[in-house]
């Protein structure tokens, strides 16, 4: 079988800033890399409209511009990419040793390196009105999109350190927020409760949830519900900001690579390799703490350099 099977150079697995950039370094260093889009071809970003936090775009750019724009860099240096998701992977732990990638459950291909850069997706509510209004006033990412909505009022979703962070983040520009905790405590912990209490234009829900996201194009309100004491209400806002974690997409890793308890890989120090020789890990999927397009961009022209390296000691 190993007569027939594709051995590749460098395999990138995902499509966000993480891949693209990767893909750019990687062909430039005649790596010839084959990146699988995976299912969401662009990553989060082709969720999201403007971007315009991301340098070297004085007027900002639409998400999936920005993407389309990335893949044509990468393509122009000579990468192959191609639409498909891995669905299944047997890596090697020998040093120099090949990796096996099943691809959309019938393809298998052999890779001398694998850049994993599959991302997470955030975790929404679930509402119907919710998912009609992405990109219409609800996100999942208080730092991407709060600055469009300076000085309006706008609420948040989730109880942990993130949201309490997110919740002050958006206190400092925006008219008000209100935060929205399911249950009677906040989860962050003592420091984050005060800094939100010690917050004048930041109000806290507790026992509230979200019924319904109200607006036909744009965000325009809440209706919520005390689940202790059923009483309903409704507010007025423009932006519904939801922070209740995300969940990295490493399900076909498990077992293989070290990963932390909730499943982002493990890429100790300032590299981006994994546990297993050969095998590196860029952006979000290894990454719970910034999750920005840059910062994604940035460890993925690191996981390119550390292949590299890789390779030259095999020789």
């Amino acid at each position: 079988m190993s007569d027939t099977i594709e051995k590749i150079k460098c395999l990138i697995i995902g499509s966000g800033p993480a891949g693209y950039t990767a893909a750019i370094y990687a062909a430039r260093a005649d790596m010839k890399p084959v990146m699988y889009t995976g299912m969401e071809p662009g990553g989060q970003l082709t969720t999201t409209t403007e971007v315009d936090n991301f340098p070297g775009y004085p007027e900002g750019i639409d998400g999936p511009t920005m993407m389309i724009q990335l893949q044509q860099q990468a393509e122009r240096f000579g990468t192959e990419v191609r639409i498909g998701m891995a669905t299944a992977v047997e890596f090697s732990k020998e040093k120099g040793g090949w990796h096996k990638i099943t691809v959309d459950g019938n393809k298998e291909v052999l890779a001398q390196t694998v850049i994993i850069s599959t991302g997470a997706t955030a975790k929404y509510l679930g509402l119907p009105s919710e998912q009609k209004l992405r990109g219409g006033g609800v996100s999942a990412c208080a730092v991407c999109d709060g600055f469009f909505y300076r000085n309006q009022d706008v609420a948040i979703v989730g109880a942990g350190d993130t949201a309490a962070e997110e919740a002050t983040y958006l206190a400092n520009i925006c008219k008000s927020v209100t935060m929205l905790v399911r249950k009677d405590v906040m989860r962050a912990s003592k420091a984050m409760q005060h800094r939100v209490e010690n917050t004048p234009n930041l109000k806290v829900l507790f026992n509230t949830e979200v019924e319904e996201v109200v607006g036909d194009q744009v965000v325009e309100g809440l209706r919520m519900i005390n689940n202790a004491t059923g009483e309903k209400s409704e507010i007025a806002i423009t932006g519904l900001f939801i922070a209740i974690g995300h969940k990295p997409n490493t399900d076909i890793f498990k077992g293989q690579l070290d990963m932390d308890e909730t499943g982002y890989l493990i890429t100790p120090g300032k590299t981006t390799k994994t546990n297993l020789p050969g095998v590196f890990a860029a952006g979000d999927v290894q990454d719970k703490d910034y999750r920005q397009a840059i910062t994604a961009a940035g460890s993925g022209c690191m996981a390119a350099l550390d292949a590299e390296r890789y390779l030259a000691t095999l020789h």
